[in-house]
């Protein structure tokens, strides 16, 4: 390779001797070019020197501003010749070509991970080092991404600049947008290798895969108790802290859980929108139909590694392994007596209460739970047991 000047030879050869002579004194970080300090130091100062005409967003380099325009022009010169899509920039395209061939030249020296561009694995170095050198100036947060930060701005700003347009719901950022068409197109991409489902979100096939690996890296400080995602963590607090943040507006009982509340509120309004393609019966929640589809199947796909039971909902098992344990995390507050069932404890208050909620239609007489209501009825059919 041939240069004009010296001092391009200079600055190529520490391509190879990787030498980075110039360094930020705001953060440390060093260089090979000078030309590139001065770019960088433009994220300590802030400074934007150069602005779209169209839209007046400033952006701290000229190519930058380049790329940019081309959101305005629509221009996409870089089709790829596999799935047809377009680009905008040749770069952008040689890294989606990586999603075809499963390239990965870019590897972490720490961990070994590999990443199909430079940019993604100087993203995954922070999380060895920590930094976040991307702050909010609204609330001081840090983050490790400056995409991450430009979505963060957005909750101070409300801009939603992203719109489906099949329903006109607008989103965050594109990523969001992306996520909520496949409810529209029914796309799932993402295909577990062991079992064959399909997901529409990275995220889903991630929190599935730990079904099959056993993985739970969330556990409880309070009982112990692990979880396979920190939602489950969170929700599962709610059982030593008693707190229920949903209340209905229509009864005022409260729950742990939204997802608690939207099904109950079915009971007032006796919607129930899944039908079972089989018998034609219908339900209140997705989860209902699944688990009565399992009467049609036979399916119990909920094994007790203890025993060998098998159960057709995974609610069954985790009570059915309570046997096992001889946990009982629920508590009545009012005499410390403890149930391995939330419905058990429900029952066991109304001794405390009085409440006697099943009433028969025959004699008045009230009951404390549905089934000695049934066994009462007996005494009125002549029914014996």
């Amino acid at each position: 390779m041939t240069f004009k000047f010296k001092s391009q030879l200079n600055s190529h050869l520490r391509t190879h001797t990787g030498e980075k002579p110039f360094s930020c004194k705001t953060c440390g970080k060093a260089f090979s070019r000078r030309t590139n300090l001065t770019v960088h130091m433009r994220t300590h100062t802030g400074e934007k020197r150069f602005t779209c005409e169209m839209c007046g967003k400033a952006f701290s380099r000229r190519t930058i501003l380049t790329v940019h325009m081309k959101t305005h022009t629509g221009e996409k010169r870089f089709t790829c010749e596999i799935c047809w899509k377009a680009f905008s920039q040749r770069s952008l395209k040689a890294e989606h070509m990586r999603t075809h061939t499963g390239e990965k030249p870019y590897s972490c020296q720490t961990c070994g991970k590999d990443f199909k561009t430079h940019r993604l694995l100087n993203q995954h170095m922070r999380t060895h080092t920590g930094e976040k050198p991307f702050t909010c100036k609204t609330c001081g947060k840090a983050f490790s991404h400056r995409t991450t930060l430009t979505v963060h701005m957005r909750v101070h700003t409300g801009e939603k600049p992203f719109t489906c347009k099949t329903c006109g719901k607008a989103f965050k950022s594109h990523g969001d947008l992306n996520k909520h068409v496949r409810i529209h197109t029914g796309e799932k991409p993402f295909t577990c290798k062991t079992c064959g489902k399909a997901f529409s979100l990275s995220t889903t096939l991630s929190l599935h895969m730990r079904i099959h690996t056993g993985e739970k890296p969330y556990s409880c400080q309070t009982c112990g108790k692990d979880f396979t995602c920190h939602t489950q963590l969170n929700r599962h607090m709610r059982i030593h802290t008693d707190e229920k943040p949903f209340t209905c507006e229509t009864c005022g009982e409260a729950f742990n859980h939204r997802t608690s509340l939207t099904f109950h509120m079915r009971a007032h309004t006796g919607e129930k929108p899944y039908s079972c393609q089989t018998c034609g019966k219908d339900f209140r929640c997705h989860s209902e139909l699944n688990q009565h589809m399992r009467t049609h199947t036979g399916e119990k796909p909920f094994t007790c590694k203890k025993c060998g039971k098998t159960f057709t909902q995974n609610s069954t098992l985790t009570a059915h392994m309570r046997i096992h344990t001889g946990e009982k995390p629920f508590t009545c507050k009012t005499c410390g007596k403890a149930f391995s069932q939330r419905k058990k404890l429900k029952f066991h208050m109304r001794t405390h209460t009085g409440e006697k909620p099943y009433s028969c239609q025959t004699c008045g007489k009230d009951f404390r739970c549905h089934s000695h209501l049934n066994r009462h009825m007996r005494t009125h059919t002549d029914e014996k047991s």
